[in-house]
């Protein structure tokens, strides 16, 4: 189609408990032309087998990793980093929805990315003892050569950070009760509310090399309940709209002729 956008690629970005899935669904229903991708979050609590001439049932799961990675994370934070990267990776990878009707102002949304996943997560289980030097090494040097092997595909074109103070994360990830959280104490969402900072507002050294240096970000508190606060929702989708329609997404230029 000629003078079709090329697609905006957006990622939700924040902290844990912070209200990233509540969010998600609020784009959504104010946007559903959208295309959103969530965050693989049931492949990590109930990891499937393949692979094995001897496996009768294909579909069985056979552990949870997140509730490992909380409960031994000294011993399981490396095999947790690859396989939420490799997750994350597939998901980045999905093709938009053919749908010509979408085609002119087509959008896609990933719940976290696989660069958090590297300058937030896997970079705070490093500087707090979880990965060890070695593992730390590997795992930078892979996940350069997927950036490197699948820029184009990977890249962003804008960051929505979701921005509440870790007390405030900490009583949200109370209230779900999500039974591999039961033991994550306020100084690790205070560790990860750093890493954010440094990779999102500062733009610290590191984070750079992540190749999105000049992508913006749009800072959105949630430090308020907007899950049932129709006010709170309005404000966040005005927001939205304003960053990706007349914002600086809205320079993006169009793709090629098809």
């Amino acid at each position: 189609m000629a003078g079709a956008r090329a697609a905006r690629r957006l990622s939700v970005e924040g902290n844990i408990a912070v209200g990233k899935s509540t969010f998600v669904r609020l784009l959504r229903r104010a946007f559903p032309s959208w295309q959103v991708v969530l965050e693989p979050v049931s492949k990590w609590q109930k990891l499937r087998a393949a692979g094995s001439r001897q496996q009768a049932a294909p579909s069985q799961s056979i552990g949870n990793l997140l509730q490992l990675l909380y409960q031994d994370p000294s011993r399981w934070s490396y095999t947790f980093q690859t396989y939420s990267c490799l997750s994350r990776l597939k998901a980045q990878l999905q093709p938009l929805s053919a749908n010509p009707a979408k085609t002119l102002e087509a959008v896609q949304v990933f719940e976290r990315s696989v660069y958090s996943d590297r300058f937030v997560f896997a970079k705070n289980l490093f500087e707090i003892g979880h990965l060890t030097e070695i593992e730390w090494t590997i795992y930078q040097h892979w996940h350069t050569f997927l950036l490197q092997a699948f820029g184009d595909q990977l890249g962003l074109h804008g960051f929505l950070y979701l921005r509440a103070p870790p007390e405030v994360c900490m009583e949200r990830l109370c209230r779900r009760a999500r039974p591999e959280e039961q033991e994550l104490q306020l100084c690790y969402l205070e560790q990860l509310h750093t890493q954010h900072e440094d990779w999102l507002l500062r733009r610290s050294p590191m984070s750079r090399l992540d190749g999105l240096g000049d992508v913006p970000v749009l800072v959105l508190d949630v430090s308020r309940d907007f899950e049932h606060d129709p006010s709170e929702q309005g404000k966040l989708v005005s927001q939205v709209r304003t960053f990706v329609e007349s914002g600086p997404l809205a320079a993006l230029p169009s793709a090629a002729a098809s």
